[in-house]
């Protein structure tokens, strides 16, 4: 029997499907790399057909472009991640941000809704035994499917299926639409200018040669600098992976035995993590109904509450900018958001916690945002006006620029400005120097 077979009495046309959603509904939909995109545009044509208004979408990296001038007034966006889609309306004030940074296990985090009218989520067809898998990301669809009132599925017929929680029955599912389109999971990531990838190169030497060792387990963020880390640990042994998002090049460790997971505090011998970002066809392939892998609710592995039980637990992400005491900002270089908190905030806790452990801020020392390719330093005396704080400087251990390692553990604040302006870049420690002494920091 075929899936569309078995689910023949719930598979509809797109129109079809939409006709759930209403006036005034709250509509969920699942994040990022995993946004359902046939299940997107049929929504936003359904509210253009019947004249809908004040439909609340929350759909956290949101990777479809609900606030689209042609849908003003349509939908309001809540979000906790500006992604390109959606960011110049973050800046205008034109869609509601989410400073999301506490995750609790299967709960929806606050300020979504937990139990909304409707949820929209990208699936695998149903197995022989009626369960169809989220793919290449949990993310938080298995909350969402489980409180929503109505929940609407839409097939990739070329979804892998990992272990973990990365399942839903197909009885949990009202509605199944043909996918037309692909979700983007498996979407390279956007290519770094060539100064920032040799600083990535120097960056990841330096923390796998110097801050990670043999038997610890790792987090790694998404990031220029963070996700490309996994190819440089080939040389380390018995390396575990407890993560949020799987990066490129963890399959490859653990298809050659670096990664055994032999030494993790909790799910020993599993790579953990809540969905797979930007990998190739032959890394998910490697991944697919691979018993190392276990996807989970993204609630649940990103629970302080349960990372803080690692040991030896290096967490490694990217910043966009540091200040001489250490403040890290990876969200924004003002008042603009320019992405979100994720779970780097609760993994860097961790990291700082962790016997034997530590959390790593990892980026270039400088950059070139302007049109002019001019440069800039990213090594900052303060953080600029209306900059959140992604990691208080309580919680930073190291951080890493091509130019070095600045160990900030147990550093004093005079102390902390000196080890970081030795891995500024060259051209502007002499003014960093100037702007410490003036701050009363050295």
């Amino acid at each position: 029997m075929s899936w569309r077979d078995r689910v023949r009495q719930k598979l509809v046309p797109l129109g079809r499907a939409m006709e759930c959603v209403r006036e005034d509904h709250v509509v969920g939909v699942a994040p990022f790399t995993c946004t359902p995109y046939t299940l997107c545009r049929g929504l936003a044509e359904h509210a253009q057909r019947a004249g809908l208004s004040k439909v609340r979408v929350d759909h956290p990296a949101a990777l479809f472009a609900w606030t689209d001038p042609a849908l003003r007034g349509v939908f309001e966006l809540h979000d906790n991640y500006a992604t390109p889609m959606n960011r110049a309306a973050c800046h205008a004030g034109a869609m509601e941000y989410l400073p999301v940074s506490v995750w609790r296990s299967h709960e929806m985090p606050s300020g979504f809704t937990a139990d909304a009218d409707v949820f929209l989520v990208p699936v695998s067809p149903p197995d022989a035994r009626g369960y169809c898998s989220f793919g290449p990301g949990v993310w938080m669809s298995g909350t969402g499917v489980r409180f929503a009132k109505c929940v609407v599925a839409e097939v990739h017929e070329d979804f892998i299926r990992t272990y973990g929680e990365n399942y839903v029955h197909m009885d949990q599912i009202d509605w199944f639409v043909e996918a037309d389109v692909p979700t983007g999971g498996g979407t390279p990531p956007q290519l770094a200018p060539a100064e920032e990838r040799e600083a990535a190169e120097v960056i990841c030497n330096l923390v796998a040669a110097e801050l990670v060792h043999d038997g610890d387990t790792l987090q790694m963020g998404v990031g220029t600098v963070s996700a490309a880390l996994a190819p440089f640990l080939e040389f380390r042994n018995d390396l575990g992976i407890q993560t949020e998002l799987v990066t490129g090049g963890i399959a490859e460790l653990v298809r050659k035995g670096v990664v055994t997971g032999r030494y993790k505090s909790i799910h020993p011998f599993k790579v953990v993590g809540s969905a797979l970002v930007a990998l190739p066809p032959d890394e998910l392939h490697e991944i697919h109904e691979n018993p190392v892998f276990e996807l989970y609710d993204f609630g649940y592995t990103d629970d302080l509450r349960r990372l803080i039980q690692i040991e030896r637990f290096v967490t490694v992400n990217n910043a966009l900018a540091v200040d001489l005491t250490g403040q890290v900002a990876a969200e924004s270089f003002d008042h603009r958001m320019y992405t979100g908190v994720g779970g780097q905030t609760v993994f860097m806790i961790a990291g700082a916690y962790s016997p034997g452990g530590r959390s790593v801020s990892v980026l270039p020392s400088a950059a070139r945002p302007g049109g002019d390719g001019a440069r800039c330093s990213r090594i900052v005396p303060g953080l600029p006006a209306g900059t959140p704080v992604t990691v208080p400087r309580t919680f930073v251990d190291t951080v890493v620029t091509e130019h070095g390692i600045a160990d900030l553990r147990g550093r004093t604040v005079r102390e902390r400005a000196a080890a970081l302006i030795e891995i500024a870049h060259p051209e502007f420690r002499e003014a960093l120097r100037a702007d410490a002494r003036r701050l009363a920091l050295v």
